[in-house]
């Protein structure tokens, strides 16, 4: 699995490359946590209203291709307000954003 995030303006924090990690995982996996921080939304919310003939088609080749729209990343709330994204990458769409909800639990338990 890679992981990213980044904080409220996009900007990457950290990363982790687990081994075994698709290394095309690693660009994957920050352009989700950018898109979930830059949003404000989970990168699977596009799917449906991204897919060719709906509203947003196109939404996908905006900021340089770094707009992500399939699961596997989040927008990092606090108090309601969005401070970043994560982003995660290697396994299916619904593996990598159960990771990143995982994440996101962890962090909400502190």
């Amino acid at each position: 699995m890679s992981i990213a995030i980044v904080d409220e303006g996009c900007n990457l924090i950290t990363f982790e490359n687990m081994d075994g990690a698709k290394i095309t995982s690693i660009d994957i996996a920050m352009n989700k946590a950018f898109t979930a921080a830059g949003s404000r939304k989970g990168t699977h919310e596009y799917a449906e209203v991204a897919s060719p003939g709906k509203p947003a088609f196109g939404i996908h080749v905006s900021n340089q291709g770094r707009f992500t729209i399939f699961g596997g990343g989040l927008p990092i709330l606090i108090k309601g307000e969005v401070v970043g994204g994560v982003g995660c990458s290697s396994g299916t769409a619904e593996q990598d954003r159960e990771v990143a909800q995982a994440g996101l639990a962890a962090l909400s338990s502190k």
